[in-house]
């Protein structure tokens, strides 16, 4: 872990930044949110489940058991509400900053897909794009996927004629902003604490997990592997030790895992969550407190797996379980996602960038995350 806070380099960065607003988001015509998606209602689950593992040989029987977690919440997914939120949010930001640039929304795996998203762009008199997805961090699963399912919309329209240019906002797990944001989550949860000894607290920074060979090839193909975890583990440092200082307390975080999936026979992340509540209660500790950095709203794996699944096992092992919000529409995570975009039309027209540490080329690198089952064409990279 790196205990070095990420801010921007200061010279020149308040003349940057005016520059480049001035400049709006050209060359770009229109955003896209890209987000993963989710059932709307109980008729949509198994199609949903069907599309996100398809290829994998998983059967409807496995499937209906993942699937019976929408139950709880009258068979819908919160993500998609969630991803209109922040559209308005995002919408109400860049007006804010006299940018007109209108925002398109496009699921992976759920309407509206980016097939969709892209025709009606076009049909709009787009042609030039920049995608933000709702995936902070870089492994395949949360980037080069992402990338794959472009390239796999883009190759539909053109078949009917379509033609657009794409980029892509890099990863913004690195950025000031998303740490800024999760930092102000995490401090009003601990200030609630009302005064908890330290050593009966573990603060439990939470992802989700992926198979370890995943993780073992996050990052470009000549790098040192292990980006994604390498990510959050810098994220968390960084939360533990702000926190502690701004509340005069000694924090000591770790990274978990939550919505482990596939056979027992693959090693992924560990340890997940709930293991980890389980050894802590027998060591002492009072309280555990939960935030999920990995995630950027409340979704299915937070509503659930955390919300559900963790909440039980604490009632169990009779663990106070605070569970701090994701950053959601904080504005200080809006605001960061504007200057993303804005830096990244930036970078189109060949102007500079503020800099910090971890930033994430907006052009893959080549190698970067592959896919471990095929090769398959993705947009937004060198490779």
């Amino acid at each position: 872990m790196t205990d070095t806070p990420r801010t921007p380099d200061q010279p020149g960065t308040e003349a940057q930044q005016a520059t480049t607003e001035k400049q709006g988001l050209a060359p770009y015509d229109v955003v896209l949110l890209l987000g993963f998606g989710g059932p709307e209602g109980p008729d949509e689950v198994m199609p949903f489940l069907r599309r996100v593992t398809a290829g994998r040989g998983i059967p409807d029987e496995r499937l209906a058991e993942v699937g019976s977690h929408y139950d709880h919440f009258g068979g819908r997914s919160p993500i998609n509400d969630q991803n209109r939120a922040l559209i308005a949010a995002l919408r109400g930001e860049l007006d804010s900053r006299g940018i007109t640039t209108p925002i398109v929304w496009g699921n992976r795996n759920s309407a509206p897909f980016i097939d969709d998203a892209f025709r009606a762009m076009h049909a709009d008199g787009h042609r030039r794009v920049v995608a933000l997805t709702t995936s902070a961090y870089s492994s395949y699963s949360s980037c080069r996927q992402y990338r794959e399912n472009l390239a796999d919309a883009a190759a539909t329209v053109a078949e009917e004629g379509i033609e657009l240019s794409v980029d892509k906002v890099a990863q913004y797990a690195p950025r000031p902003g998303f740490a800024a944001a999760n930092l102000d989550e995490l401090v009003r949860s601990l200030r609630a604490l009302d005064g908890a000894p330290d050593h009966e607290i573990a603060l439990l920074f939470v992802t989700h997990s992926i198979p370890e060979a995943m993780d073992d090839t996050s990052g470009p193909g000549d790098g040192e592997g292990n980006l994604y975890r390498r990510q959050h583990l810098a994220l968390a440092s960084e939360l533990a030790q702000e926190a502690g200082t701004l509340l005069g307390r000694e924090l000591t975080g770790e990274l978990v895992f939550c919505s482990r999936s596939g056979p027992p026979t693959v090693p992924w992340l560990e340890p997940d969550v709930n293991d980890r509540l389980r050894e802590l209660a027998a060591e002492g500790v009072r309280t555990a407190v939960v935030a999920p950095i990995g995630f950027v709203s409340d979704h299915m794996e937070v509503v659930y797996d955390l919300d559900t699944e963790a909440q039980q096992t604490a009632d169990e092992l009779g663990l106070r379980l605070v569970r701090v919000p994701t950053v959601g529409t904080s504005p200080v995570f809006v605001s960061d996602l504007a200057d993303a975009l804005l830096e990244r039309a930036a970078e189109a027209r060949g102007e500079p960038v503020p800099q910090f540490e971890g930033r994430r080329p907006s052009v893959c690198e080549p190698g970067c995350c592959p896919n471990l089952r095929q090769a398959r064409p993705a947009l937004c990279g060198s490779d």
